[in-house]
């Protein structure tokens, strides 16, 4: 089964690889992110090992780099807005590369894991997190109940302990 699955990785890739590359610049604007992003695509479809059962392949390759360009973007948003941050500290608050590397991970890292928890959640933990309402407070803001609340809270913060450990 290992071999059909790499005898078809490798069809879908001679096949599509350039129609996603080309399909990748149109939405990406540059030519290196495109083809990095085709090539993060074919690893996907390579360790998902499904690749026999792909019915559709310029649909399922789409569909995996919409996902693929969406998380770029998100990366790109979160890295921006801590380097706008970071130029509002005075430079003797200034981090290392190594500690901004990390820093910036782990934004990232909380940002994805966040959008994973669904909208409510995301809210409830950025209004308690950035706005240190109480539950009560955020309970009133959002017209749900308090138990709602720290349910929400609950599973977000044990999912961030959770990344701590990973």
């Amino acid at each position: 089964m290992a071999d059909l699955h790499l005898q078809r990785v490798d069809e879908l890739y001679c096949e599509h690889h350039g129609w996603l590359q080309g399909w990748l610049r149109g939405r990406l604007g540059s030519a290196a992110d495109a083809g990095d992003l085709a090539h993060d695509t074919f690893l996907r479809i390579l360790s998902a090992r499904n690749a026999v059962t792909i019915l559709r392949p310029r649909e399922y390759l789409a569909t995996i780099a919409r996902g693929l360009v969406a998380d770029k973007f998100r990366r790109q948003a979160v890295e921006q807005a801590y380097l706008e941050t970071l130029a509002l500290r005075p430079e003797s608050y200034a981090v290392s590369p190594e500690t901004r590397a990390i820093i910036l991970e782990t934004l990232i890292a909380v940002d994805r894991m966040l959008d994973e928890q669904g909208v409510r959640a995301r809210e409830i933990f950025l209004l308690a997190q950035f706005e240190s309402l109480t539950y009560a407070q955020i309970s009133e803001r959002l017209g749900i109940s308090v138990t709602t609340v720290k349910k929400h809270l609950v599973r977000v913060l044990t999912r961030c302990l959770q990344l701590t450990a990973e």
